[in-house]
């Protein structure tokens, strides 16, 4: 009884801070597709923020899709500006989460917040691909250079997705120079140093391999994820 109680008491407690955000839109509510929004306040934040940008960046293109999600997830307007879509990338990622192509990741940030709903893709982190860290500390590279350097063998067909290492980047394009051949590239690290370099890498490599990826030192976890993310909704809805 007094279990019960408690329990009744705790529960009583937690509704002073359960008060919604956002007035919910049912109509809102019912259109929203992204397979991350689960309750109906996180949905009517989603449709809003999503029609809302779409009225200033714009809605007629797959590619512009990404360019909401990723402005979204960065609070910048900017950041549609400065995108590329190279060989088509949409089309191959989109056919490789319907694939279950695994996705391979440079940090565990990116792996958290991809979702897990929606697609049957297995999500790796390529630091624990070399989770003694043997390859980096031998060669004196970096571990998620090492990570992608360790995983080689398993690249081909997948979604490489980087969002924090340039060093990460340039090690898959000396692999796509050597013969593995991942179905798209999502290359978004962001920095001061190699940044922008790498990303040109994978835009000028004499194989044509889809990426997406940004030009300047912007870009990061928030962009990546984004673009995975998309990727996943966009196949939903054309299975459904």
């Amino acid at each position: 009884m007094t279990t019960e109680k408690s329990a009744n008491e705790s529960e009583e407690n937690l509704e002073e801070f359960t008060e919604l955000t956002v007035e919910v839109d049912p109509e809102l509510v019912k259109i929203c597709t992204d397979s991350g929004a689960r309750t109906e306040e996180a949905k009517a934040i989603y449709m809003k923020s999503r029609t809302m940008i779409r009225e200033i960046v714009g809605n007629s293109t797959p590619e512009d899709r990404f360019r909401q999600r990723c402005v979204i997830a960065t609070g910048d307007l900017s950041v549609a500006d400065i995108m590329r879509f190279s060989h088509n990338p949409i089309p191959a990622g989109v056919e490789a989460i319907k694939k279950g192509a695994p996705i391979f990741v440079d940090i565990n940030m990116v792996k958290a917040g991809i979702t897990k709903v929606g697609h049957s893709s297995e999500v790796i982190c390529v630091l624990d691909e070399d989770p003694s860290a043997e390859i980096a500390n031998r060669y004196g590279i970096t571990r998620t250079s090492a990570g992608y350097l360790a995983a080689k063998d398993k690249l081909d067909g997948s979604i490489i997705a980087i969002g924090n290492a340039p060093s990460a980047l340039i090690m898959v394009c000396k692999l796509i120079e050597k013969g593995v051949r991942p179905a798209l590239i999502i290359g978004l690290p962001v920095g001061f140093v190699n940044a922008a370099e790498s990303r040109e890498m994978v835009r000028n490599l004499k194989i044509p391999i889809p990426s997406i990826s940004c030009v300047g030192t912007r870009g990061g976890t928030p962009m990546a994820v984004a673009c995975v993310n998309e990727l996943v909704a966009i196949a939903r809805e054309s299975e459904e």
